[in-house]
């Protein structure tokens, strides 16, 4: 019965695509996130879903859709540039086969990030896609905070909607995204025209604001609590009494600890004392032994090159003989350890090109939106007061990103990349709207004339309308 559900909702939105083809970019981005190609039982697990989806979304803007404001982007140009460096060294990779694995569905992911902006050609469109991404990772996060809240939970404990520690089901990514999208979740509860603010989309936002707190504390994950950290951090900035939201921060801290389990304290205790903990001894490990395959192949070795590694680092071992703790440090060997970090991901697997076009790629995005933000805020009108605060949230969100990266291999997590797109599309649409009002200024002064009066066109304000619509 689920597939048929799964199905029946796919088909129908298939259905829909045929007059309105950017509802199929919006449905790949649906499957590709939640894959209920996973989720399923029987039938939907032999269909290529994704392919299809993804056959549609490209055809369909080829075909049907209108190309009136895409354009090709800086960093656009830098993701091609990533996917074509990723292509060669996976022709060159030092394990030919795990690299063709990995490459299978990482230039999918970059390929459509590439293309997403090209789509995002009204505030509709960026919005319904900011919405979808919001959405999707909701249904994952929704189900996880309500079984953290009831006592469930736990490291490697916690089960999603698929048994697979994989991809964004990994518990670990799914902090860091959830985290990631929070300013986005209370950008919607204010500036959302889909679904306008109202007390039920209010409550709703914080809701699931508090499910995605909810996601670090019911994984265990360690990178959850950095990144809530960062984003409090980060959140100064912007709050208007940052003494009451610092004092309110502390307050709800104090709170949770009753409810926290042991494990949990003792989880995030090897936060402060790494070397104590055999995880993060290894990563500390195989870090080292990349910066040493990277002095010696600059190129990169290909898709997980990391399987060429062998770490040897000391341990201590405690062991308690009545009232007597005693530590001794035994020597460890590991083999074919991943990077868990997505710098040195990069740098195992690109080399230093690759990881200067990933880092300069995160960037110019930091960089992107700050301007925009700093251009666009203050402003009151309808139109317009929607832009800024949307700026500031993308940008949070790969600040946090970049934070929960350091410590995971996440270099080519899709949902970031489609954060991406949706900077790049962003950025685009007020370029667009700021070339529009100076050749309208322009205009105007060849018309008033020497001395002349003032010409005024479009609605009153200096704006063209632009077709706000997801049909548009």
């Amino acid at each position: 019965m689920l597939d048929l559900v799964f199905l029946a909702f796919i088909f129908y939105i298939l259905l829909l695509g045929l007059r309105r083809p950017f509802l199929w970019v919006l449905l790949y981005v649906y499957i590709d996130i939640v894959a209920p190609q996973r989720i399923g039982y029987t039938l939907i697990t032999e269909l290529q879903i994704s392919l299809v989806a993804f056959a549609a979304a490209f055809g369909g803007w080829l075909l049907l859709d209108r190309k009136e404001g895409a354009r090709f982007s800086f960093r656009q140009g830098l993701i091609l540039a990533l996917l074509m460096y990723c292509w060669w060294t996976t022709s060159n990779a030092d394990f030919p086969d795990s690299a063709a694995t990995k490459w299978d569905w990482v230039w999918k992911a970059l390929l459509f990030a590439l293309f997403l902006p090209l789509t995002l050609t009204t505030r509709a469109r960026i919005e319904a896609l900011a919405l979808i991404l919001v959405l999707s990772i909701a249904t994952i996060v929704i189900g996880t905070g309500m079984k953290t809240v009831l006592g469930g939970g736990g490291y490697e404990n916690l089960k999603f909607f698929v048994n697979d520690n994989s991809g964004i089901y990994e518990s670990s990514t799914l902090a860091t995204v959830s985290i990631a999208l929070t300013p986005l979740i209370a950008w919607f509860a204010r500036y959302g025209t889909i679904f306008k603010p109202s007390p039920a989309v209010t409550g709703f936002a914080v809701l699931l604001i508090f499910a995605c707190l909810m996601v670090p504390i019911g994984t265990e994950a360690r990178t959850g609590l950095v990144c809530i950290a960062v984003l409090a951090l980060l959140l100064l900035r912007y709050v208007k009494r940052r003494m009451v939201f610092i004092v309110a921060g502390g307050a709800l801290g104090l709170m949770a600890l009753p409810f926290l389990p042991q494990s949990y304290y003792e989880r995030m205790a090897t936060i402060t004392q790494p070397s104590g903990d055999e995880s993060a001894s290894t990563r500390m490990a195989v870090w080292k032994w990349t910066l040493d395959y990277a002095a010696s192949n600059p190129a990169g070795g290909g898709f997980d090159a990391y399987r060429g590694n062998s770490v040897t680092y000391e341990l201590p071992v405690r062991e308690q003989v009545g009232s007597t703790t005693s530590i001794e440090y035994r020597e460890v060997t590991d083999q074919a350890r991943a990077y868990h970090s997505a710098i040195f991901e990069l740098l195992g697997e690109q080399g230093y090109p690759g990881l200067a076009i990933w880092l300069m790629l995160q960037g110019l995005g930091v960089w992107q939106m700050e301007r925009i933000h700093r251009r666009w805020r203050g402003k009151q009108s309808e139109e317009e007061n929607w832009i800024a605060p949307m700026a500031a949230s993308l940008q949070l969100a790969t600040l946090v990103y970049v934070t929960g990266a350091l410590f995971q291999g996440i270099a080519y997590q899709p949902v970031v990349l489609m954060i991406i797109g949706l900077q790049i599309g962003l950025n685009s649409y007020c370029l667009r709207i700021e070339s529009e009002r100076a050749e309208l200024a322009r205009l105007e002064r060849k018309l008033a004339g020497p001395g002349g009066e003032r010409v005024n066109r479009g609605d009153g304000a200096g704006r063209f309308p632009d077709g706000d619509s997801v049909t548009a």
